[in-house]
């Protein structure tokens, strides 16, 4: 599965979803045909915000797994699906972009943060926090003056080889992201990977509480993952990489 700029698929608007922007003419080969209703769906973004305290950042991994879980609890949740709450956003920001922005908190800007509608999730030094979609141009206050650029961490030492019995995130060797752009790959990557597995397969990563490892790969494996089937982020590319740039292949054990 390959998601192209992250555009996934570009349905109709279900009833009652966007907004008409009135009659506008249409015209074929041989002149006026007659008028066509446009429908323009809003566009949805996925806010997510890492706690980065001065004296305590998170290590760079723990936050790109952290995020990449994020994302799949949200979509995990209750609220998300069905009827629930969150429901009709979720599902208005997948049927166009599935386009995410990290940005960075702190002290009192946390604390904000936390108080809004969302789910904290928590690694072994990050914590990230993922709220419901927002239009993109419809942030809350709180979030939409945080800062995005300059999110940038360190693992304190290299991370251990990751489990092969449990899902990875594979990042491209040959690309260079700031930690904010590559938690937003992550994010993408397991989103596709909650995509392409059948319900009793996501019914068991949820109950383990997803669970998953973010490596950069080898060179040699990375040609070797990209050939392979399994779900691979291609990047819109707006910030920071070339559009249709690979990032991510998720490779998770159901999927191989």
């Amino acid at each position: 599965m390959t998601v192209h700029g992250l555009i996934l698929l570009q349905h109709a608007p279900p009833r009652g979803r966007g907004r008409d922007t009135g009659p506008r003419v249409e015209r074929r080969a041989g002149g006026f045909v007659g008028w066509t209703l446009v429908s323009e769906v809003p566009e949805y973004v996925l806010p997510l915000v890492v706690r980065i305290e001065r004296a305590a950042p998170p290590a760079r991994t723990d936050a790109l797994e952290t995020s990449a879980r994020a994302v799949l609890t949200l979509l995990g949740d209750e609220r998300a699906r069905g009827d629930g709450e969150w429901a009709e956003l979720v599902r208005g920001w997948e049927d166009a972009r599935i386009r995410k922005v990290v940005r960075r908190a702190r002290g009192a800007e946390w604390r904000r943060a936390e108080a809004l509608p969302g789910i904290t999730v928590t690694g072994k030094s990050a914590e990230v926090r993922v709220f419901p979609p927002v239009p993109l141009d419809g942030w809350p206050k709180d979030l939409a003056k945080l800062q995005v650029s300059g999110t940038e961490l360190d693992d304190p030492e290299p991370p251990l080889p990751a489990d092969p019995g449990t899902p990875v995130l594979w990042l491209n060797p040959e690309l260079t992201m700031s930690a904010g752009k590559t938690m937003a790959q992550t994010g993408h990557g397991a989103q596709l990977a909650w995509w392409a597995l059948p319900e009793a397969a996501r019914t068991t990563w949820r109950a383990a509480g997803y669970p998953l490892s973010v490596r950069t790969a080898s060179p040699t494996d990375w040609t070797r993952l990209t050939e392979s089937g399994l779900p691979v982020v291609r990047d819109a590319g707006f910030t920071e990489i070339a559009p249709g740039s690979c990032t991510v292949v998720a490779d998770h054990p159901a999927l191989r």
